[in-house]
């Protein structure tokens, strides 16, 4: 009972139940975008003959449109109750999931051509692009309107906790998937999570709309773009970010280390569950790190500790690189996903702190911008990068790249090296 009593103390934001209702929806569609992201990326490289410029296509086709959508998405978020717009998204992903599932079936093999199935399922994966710019601003600014400010830190810690909790265990199940039953059985757990996750968007009350007033749309969208590069301490986050992750993508090239290294060979540690467990480490690491935060939370120097962490980032992924051992490998990919836990609970108590209330739609998606320029973009550059030089000399020069990121961007931004969380608390 006393421990029961000292957790909640330090974890004042998980005792409001629309909270917890968040934290829910949070993990559930991680979880099940993160399964499905992982199956097609998987059942690609199958099919179009273990193609790596497939895997970097992957994702460009999503990330042309969250960059093409995020300013315009941020505007709407801004003037639309942010309740409402969760459950739109959520059965949105349950449509988009449900077209997926039907490609997967030999119904779709059997009736379409081979090019077209693949040219639909990016398709699909282009459309879930769009979803996903409505997403980050809509999950960004729900959580301010559910937690009072001094209570940021522990509930970004908390939703960083819930993705990372979903984003290890949807590739770890979907290698399991893989190898028992293949896709269709993965694209169904999908559709019926998101099934699912009405249920406690319902449960969350409708919220107030902060902006009420429509402006020109690009007098808004400029507004957003303005906060963000005047506001040296959350460009310098997000710059760090999106270089670091862009240049370290190294997990995008996972289906190639796996087929290069670790062959199916009747081995535990190989073919697909060697794929599904090397693509949950990272995650796997963020986690044990959140974990550790809910205990001994982040208070002191936040910015010095943001760069201590993308430099062992980037230091694990030419580890991983190197290494030609699967324990090795997944001790790297461990160790990166510890340092970017820390990182992500730093950039996103950053963002909420900084951001005026009723800019966070349109802040929210600049954020996703930079998120999806490191993420997808990132799959994209080290996809071609390993076709040009190999996916090892690919990896170890994004890390190379990363560190040189870290040291140009620590000397060129002291407001975001010297920040401290308890002078922007209200």
């Amino acid at each position: 009972m006393s421990f029961a009593r000292t957790f909640l103390a330090k974890n004042e934001s998980l005792k409001n139940k629309e909270f917890l209702y968040y934290l829910v929806i949070r993990f559930g569609l991680i979880f099940a975008l993160s399964l499905q992201f992982t199956v097609i990326t998987y059942w690609i490289y199958k099919i179009t003959g273990h193609s790596k410029v497939a895997l970097a296509m992957v994702g460009l086709a999503e990330v042309i449109p969250v960059i093409g959508s995020s300013f315009f998405a941020g505007y709407l978020v801004d003037l639309r109750e942010k309740r409402k717009l969760m459950i739109q998204i959520i059965t949105a992903y349950i449509f988009l999931g449900a077209g997926l599932l039907y490609l997967s079936t030999p119904v779709a093999a059997e009736h379409l051509t081979h090019d077209l199935r693949i040219v639909l399922i990016y398709l699909v994966i282009f459309l879930g692009g769009i979803i996903r710019a409505f997403l980050g601003p809509t999950s960004f600014s729900l959580v301010s309107l559910l937690i009072p400010k001094n209570q940021y830190p522990n509930g970004v810690s908390w939703a960083s906790m819930a993705w990372q909790l979903g984003a290890v265990l949807g590739p770890l199940i979907s290698g399991a998937i893989i190898a028992l039953s293949g896709p269709i059985t993965g694209m169904t757990t999908v559709v019926v999570i998101e099934l699912l996750l009405l249920l406690p968007a319902i449960g969350i009350k409708p919220k107030p709309i902060l902006q009420k007033e429509r402006e020109p749309v690009l007098k808004s969208i400029g507004e957003g773009l303005r906060f963000v590069f005047k506001t040296p301490t959350l460009l310098g986050a997000q710059l760090l970010d999106m270089f670091s992750v862009l240049f370290g993508g190294a997990i995008a090239l996972l289906p190639a280390i796996q087929q290069e290294l670790f062959p199916a060979d009747g081995s535990f540690f190989s073919g697909p569950t060697a794929f599904g467990v090397l693509r949950s480490a990272t995650g796997i690491g963020s986690l044990l790190t959140l974990g550790i935060l809910a205990f001994l939370p982040l208070k002191t120097n936040p910015g010095k500790k943001l760069f201590a962490c993308v430099a062992g980032f980037g230091l694990c992924i030419i580890g991983f690189g190197l290494s030609t051992n699967f324990f090795l490998s997944f001790f790297c990919i461990l160790l990166s996903g510890m340092f970017d836990g820390v990182s992500v609970v730093i950039r996103s108590t950053i963002l909420q702190l900084v951001t005026p209330d009723e800019m966070r739609g349109r802040v929210a998606s600049v954020n996703s911008m930079f998120i999806s320029s490191s993420n997808e973009l990132g799959d994209f550059e080290s996809g071609m990068m390993a076709s040009w030089l190999g996916t090892v000399p690919a990896i170890v020069t994004g890390g190379c790249i990363t560190l040189l990121i870290v040291a140009i961007t620590y000397f060129r931004t002291p407001q975001l090296r010297n920040f401290k969380f308890e002078e922007h608390h209200e």
